[in-house]
């Protein structure tokens, strides 16, 4: 080759090289917006997937996300076909469509047919511009950009995502609920059809303000299907005889949960909820049939939690938007909880130490500082077990309990358990052991935690109301709110509780679940509860007014607990998986003699030093630990069951063997022990 010839050649290289690099330098600094498409709205399905609820996007539109295992597959052959044939050969612009169009011009002397290929639609779609040659070549350019940057079936999703049906309608599958009020998964050739001819004219062709319309477009797209060999001639006449679609609503169920649901992730297309569509939907009926007998300006809701994952399965936030405060989620509204968490009460006094089941306690007149409680029905009992207070729900054991539990502590315990109570402003201890009988704040869904713990061991852990948090619920810790043992013993107590009115009792009937519930009435009337715990699942029923005003006579054993019953019975026979193992009645077990009468301010002696859990380090000159105790009397001092000695000054030192673990106790006289795990260490050790 001539020197002439090398340069030519490398003139030749240089420019394509030049222009290459112009190419990809224009095609990394203006990208396809392809964000847009990403941009849709959520749905909210329940725990098998099912659409429970849709929201729009920008404007009001509905824009739902394409995904094309969940598309009938003879849909997607049929657009191909009869849209763009050669979609999956050429990069994104057809010259061979080019050319027919260019030809088919040229001969009519105007624009006969196009050339745009699904590829060129889609960046059309992403990025509107008025129509004229120079945005078609931006359009080729763009669909050049989007076959570099996505699949072809990438592409597919994207247009059927934002393409438009008319209307408020964007992508197939917001087609495809509107007209037909399902997913597009399984379509009729009639369907088929009518969704590949509305794009092509959204407005001209909308089935319900012209069906005349959308009929003809839709024989159309039927002809060329036969011509294509994708529908038999009989049934394409069949299916062009179909009367136009009316318009359909879309998915609205579990109005309030599907808010909570979408509030944890707002960009998301999809979330699957935990909820069971049919439980929910079931129980918003159970909610709406009890409102209206209580008629107007009454509401309910309810909350039902499958204890293992906390997996939220219905939650009715009220009965009905039509009703005055219905717009309201009231189970996330604080509220006064009035007797229901007297079960914490006494399962933390029975952690404690200071009590048992069978404990007898006083039922009598009793002031603590200037409050002054009284049971619901104004009577005493005299002495009871406090199995039997709480079963009853009387105030002044419950009351008592508290005031030596500590009224603080318990408020703490409460939000250690993860709730958020709205706890009165007092610096006194007489507001503060109002706590007993609900005064203080606190929501449906923090009470379902509460309840959900006391089901679980005594482990508290926040609700789920996804799947993957429900998942993820089951591998973790948890908070410890009251010991396992304790919190059987009160459920064990609460299953005995007297049955509601025209309910048998649950050790009489088969069928009937065995549920240990809590009824509660807020000061005035204002609210009415119920709380119970059965088969693997902690339900929690409110019933009031939104405004707070009071319903004389109205108490959560008359209102609430017959609901709560009815909501086990509708989920005992919605979910399988109900736990229908069933119990007799408890005979409440003799208390040990040191816990026989309850003794206000006889509590167990209280570790100072070493406290549980505390890591203490020898310092190898054998001089040992002094250990400390607050507590009546005096206290016996033992290591792993051994006694331990006193020093001449009556003190006791304890000199450990080695490194390593122990368990250290103290009993008072009455016998009542605390212990403490504690580890030593020595210098050096790891």
């Amino acid at each position: 080759m001539t020197r002439a010839g090398w340069r030519l050649g490398a003139g030749i290289a240089i420019g394509l090289a030049v222009v290459l690099l112009t190419v990809a330098a224009l095609d990394a600094l203006f990208p396809p917006p392809i964000e847009r498409g990403r941009t849709v709205s959520t749905v909210v399905a329940d725990r098998e997937g099912r659409a429970l609820r849709a929201f729009p996007v920008e404007d009001g539109r509905w824009r739902l996300a394409a995904d094309l295992d969940r598309i009938d597959p003879d849909f997607i052959e049929a657009l191909v076909a009869v849209e763009d044939e050669r979609f999956y050969r050429h990069p994104g612009v057809d010259p061979l469509a080019v050319g027919r169009a260019a030809a088919s011009a040229i001969g009519a002397g105007r624009i006969v047919s196009g050339a745009s290929t699904i590829t060129m639609q889609t960046a059309r779609l992403l990025e509107p511009r008025p129509r004229h040659l120079g945005s078609k070549l931006i359009e080729m350019m763009r669909a050049v950009q989007l076959e570099r940057r996505l699949s072809k079936r990438e592409i597919l999703e994207l247009y059927l995502t934002l393409t438009p049906y008319g209307g408020n309608l964007e992508g197939v599958r917001a087609a495809s609920w509107a007209w037909f009020g399902r997913e597009p998964d399984a379509l009729t050739p009639d369907q088929i059809a009518l969704l590949i001819a509305l794009p092509q004219a959204p407005e001209a062709r909308r089935p319900d303000l012209r069906p005349d319309n959308a009929i003809a477009a839709r024989a159309r797209i039927l002809t060329r299907m036969t011509a294509y060999g994708l529908i038999e001639a009989g049934r394409a006449s069949e299916a062009a005889d179909e009367p136009a679609p009316v318009r359909h609503a879309f998915p609205f169920d579990a109005w309030h949960a599907s808010d909570t649901v979408r509030a944890l992730d707002p960009d998301a297309a999809e979330l699957r909820s935990t909820l069971d569509r049919r439980m929910q939907s079931e129980l918003e009926g159970l909610a709406m049939s009890v409102a209206e007998r209580a008629g107007p300006g009454v509401q309910v809701s309810l909350l039902a939690v499958e204890i293992d994952g906390r997996a939220v399965r219905a939650a009715v936030g009220s009965a009905g938007r039509d009703r005055a405060g219905g717009w309201i989620d009231l189970t996330d509204r604080a509220r006064s909880p009035g007797s229901t968490l007297k079960p914490l009460i006494y399962a933390m006094a029975f952690d404690d130490g200071i009590a048992a089941p069978g404990t007898r306690i006083e039922d009598l007149p009793r002031r603590f500082a200037s409050y002054r409680p009284e049971n619901f029905d104004r009577t005493f009992r005299g002495e009871v077990t406090v199995a039997e207070a709480l079963q009853h729900s009387l105030n002044v054991p419950a009351v008592h309990l508290l005031d030596v539990v500590g009224a603080n502590r318990f408020g703490a315990a409460l939000e250690f358990a993860g709730g958020h109570p709205v706890l009165p402003d007092s610096h006194g201890t007489d507001v503060g052991l109002a706590l007993a009988l609900g005064g203080l704040g606190l929501s449906v869904r923090e009470l379902a935690v509460l309840y959900a713990a006391l089901g679980d061991e005594g482990v508290a852990r926040p609700l789920s109301w996804t799947q993957d948090a429900a998942e993820a619920r089951r591998g973790e810790a948890g908070a410890r709110l009251v010991s396992s043992e304790s919190a059987r013993e009160v459920l064990d107590i609460l299953s005995d509780a007297p049955a509601p009115p025209g309910r048998m009792p649950a050790g009489l009937s088969l069928d009937a679940p065995r549920i240990a519930f809590k009824t509660g009435t807020s000061y005035g009337f204002r609210d009415a509860w119920s709380a119970g715990v059965s088969g693997g699942y902690a339900i929690v029923v409110w019933i009031g007014r939104p405004d707070g005003a009071p319903r004389p006579g109205v108490t959560g054993r008359e209102a609430a607990l017959p609901v709560l019953f009815d909501t086990f019975d509708i989920v005992a026979r919605l979910d399988p998986g109900f736990d229908r193992a069933r119990t007799g009645p408890h005979d409440t077990p003799a208390a040990p003699v040191s816990l026989a009468r309850f003794q206000p301010g006889a509590r167990p002696p209280q570790i100072l030093f070493p406290p549980d859990g505390a890591e203490v380090w020898m310092d190898g000159e054998e001089r040992g630990f002094v250990l400390s105790a607050r507590g009546e009397g005096a206290l016996s001092w033992y290591v792993e069951g051994a006694p331990v000695a006193r020093d001449a000054g009556g003190a006791p030192v304890w000199l450990p063997d080695g490194p390593g673990f122990y368990a250290v106790s103290v009993v008072d006289p009455a016998g009542r022990e605390t212990r403490a795990r504690v580890r030593v260490r020595t210098p050096g050790q790891g």
